[in-house]
């Protein structure tokens, strides 16, 4: 019962809690009004750094969202250079977290992290396809048990100006594992080469360390869906 009337908050957001908390009480000394405001903002800044647990399915072979959000796009695009993926065609899929959605990211496929590039750039809206080259970007690349080389980048947006990256190259990590946040809007790619059977579709929604993007031991992915 405790977990849905006390919420786990990321780290990083008790520093902002306690100033929104803070201004809402000085505000609040001079005008009702104001202090109903403050306390409706301090309460969505409590609510924008949950970090519930998550049940990860547990699988050689799945890969899972990296986090909360809606799947923009699922196309076939080239990973940023400083990735350093092998030569052929890749699937990007695209996750958009809107200011609502849970903001902590989570490992899509367990491995060792063999490349992690901070790269510098723009704050275009992220739900915009040129968010994927021009933007500020941590690009990642874990190296799977089998072999197989997974890319997957946060990306700062509009509004979002802070990429927290908590895992470092040469690392072990587990699928689902917690390795970072964005704040505050942004988007998440998984780059996944051309051959993996996908096993979403654009406009579905996405939780982080649940949905299963893709299983490369399965033969074929979902190729259509209906809207109900």
């Amino acid at each position: 019962m405790k977990q849905y009337l006390v919420p786990n908050i990321h780290r990083d957001g008790w520093v902002f809690i306690a100033i929104f908390a803070m201004v809402t009480f000085i505000i609040g000394l001079e005008s009702d009004a104001l202090a109903w405001i403050g306390a409706i903002l301090t309460g969505w800044c409590v609510y924008f750094f949950r970090d519930p647990d998550r049940v990860t399915p547990v699988r050689t072979g799945l890969v899972v969202s990296p986090a909360d959000g809606l799947i923009q796009s699922i196309t076939e695009a080239p990973p940023p250079q400083e990735m350093g993926l092998k030569k052929g065609k890749y699937t990007r899929i695209s996750i958009f977290l809107s200011v609502f959605d849970v903001h902590v990211n989570r490992v899509p496929i367990g491995g060792k992290i063999i490349k992690s590039i901070y790269h510098p750039g723009k704050f275009f809206n992220a739900s915009l396809d040129k968010a994927s080259i021009h933007n500020e970007r941590q690009s990642l690349v874990v190296l799977t048990e089998d072999k197989q080389e997974i890319g997957f980048v946060q990306i700062a947006g509009l509004i979002a100006r802070r990429i927290r990256c908590d895992v470092e190259e040469d690392q072990k990590v587990k699928t689902g594992q917690r390795f970072g946040m964005i704040r505050f809007g942004s988007r998440m790619d998984v780059y996944l080469p051309k051959e993996t059977p996908i096993l979403v579709l654009e406009g579905q929604r996405a939780v982080g360390g649940e949905t299963i993007l893709a299983d490369f031991k399965a033969d074929a992915g979902i190729k259509s869906g209906e809207k109900h």
